[in-house]
């Protein structure tokens, strides 16, 4: 086909179409891999036994009638380029004609589909106009699934991800606590700064401070948990202890609440779960009772991957206090002086900002003598 005849389609195709060379191409490559088919599917019938004989010309049949197809639809692309009337869609047609006989003839003859490559090299290329609103849709569904999920949850992509990855955290490693739901109870006491212990008995006060009658809160559970670590206690001066969550108990609460499946119905369960886990390690039946009359500890994989979300509203108080601290740093607001710029040497004002850093934080510190 003259070069000319190709140049003057290229002009009136439709922009991001495949070239009329690419289409040619294309068209020829497929009825070359769809005679090639037919071939082997015809030394297939040469070589088989009598029983076979039929059912392999069947497939020598069906392969030879679409390579007949695919070469005649290369043929025809052939004469609609050297037409310069002919619209560039008729050759992009027949190009996608030849490739569909391709592919229909190697599968009937049972080899390897290599001619559904070639759609690939037909798939219409995108302009750059067209690439850059598909973008910019693109990036507007994003943002308005963003909003919507941060709406939903309160949480940005970041926090949400480790929200999951949390949940994903307490399903391997709530039900190996062997806790029921008086557990979490016990340290749900202790979180809101109400659980205390004095004589002998473990209670939930009405207030914090008000060490003095409430609600009573199972003793064994709460000796449990104190002797595993999940509690730890400060004494008042009556002789009360204060019991609250350690940083292990905290975690531990956390991924109970988020796979409240893991718990065990009852303390029977409970028993019976952590009798289970201690079987091994101890070969004495009274030494496999009373290790599981203990609680285990959380994993320490556990402690070191779990880490707590934010919601959106936690980030922007963060963002304000730590905002309100560099200001006082850097010496506040003072009234007929005019606002503070950096210093020429940031190292010349860096100790001054760390004393004043630490007065603050040493006059906050209670006084424990």
């Amino acid at each position: 086909m003259p070069e000319n005849t190709c140049a003057a389609q290229s002009q009136v195709a439709q922009a991001g179409d495949p070239s009329p060379q690419t289409c040619l191409q294309v068209a020829r490559q497929a009825a070359i891999l769809a005679g090639a088919a037919a071939d082997d599917a015809m030394t297939a019938v040469c070589h088989a036994r009598s029983g076979a004989a039929t059912r392999l010309e069947a497939v020598m049949h069906a392969a030879h009638k679409n390579a007949v197809e695919a070469e005649r639809h290369a043929d025809r692309a052939e004469q609609y380029a050297d037409d310069p009337a002919m619209p560039s869609s008729a050759l992009l047609h027949c190009a996608r004609e030849a490739v569909d006989r391709a592919v229909r003839a190697q599968s009937a003859a049972g080899v390897e589909t290599t001619a559904a490559d070639l759609r690939a090299e037909l798939e219409r290329q995108l302009t750059a106009a067209e690439y850059a609103e598909q973008e910019s849709a693109r990036r507007q569904e994003e943002a308005e699934q963003e909003a919507a999920e941060r709406a939903a949850t309160g949480m940005d992509r970041e926090n949400r991800n480790r929200a999951a990855g949390n949940r994903y955290l307490a399903e391997g490693h709530v039900a190996e606590l062997g806790w029921t739901a008086g557990h979490v109870r016990v340290l749900e006491a202790a979180e809101s700064g109400r659980l205390y212990w004095r004589g002998g008995r473990a209670r939930q006060a009405a207030r914090p401070g008000a060490w003095d009658g409430g609600r009573r809160i199972s003793r064994e559970r709460t000796q449990a948990l104190f002797a595993a670590r999940f509690l730890v206690a400060v004494r008042q001066d009556d002789d009360t202890r204060v019991l609250t969550l350690s940083s292990m108990g905290q975690v531990a609460l956390e991924l109970a609440r988020l796979h409240p499946a893991g718990l065990h119905a009852d303390d029977r369960a409970a028993y019976e779960a952590r009798f289970a886990q201690v079987r091994r390690r101890h070969k004495r039946r009274d030494d496999q009772k009373a290790a599981a009359r203990l609680l285990r500890p959380l994993d320490s994989s556990a402690r070191k991957l779990y880490r707590k979300p934010l919601l959106l509203t936690e980030q922007e108080g963060r963002a304000e206090h730590e905002a309100a601290d560099r200001w006082e740093d850097e010496g506040g607001y003072c009234p007929g002086a005019g606002t503070p710029h950096p210093a020429a040497c940031p190292v010349a004002t860096a100790p001054v900002r760390i004393v004043l850093r630490l007065h603050r934080h040493t006059a906050m510190q209670p006084a424990l003598w």
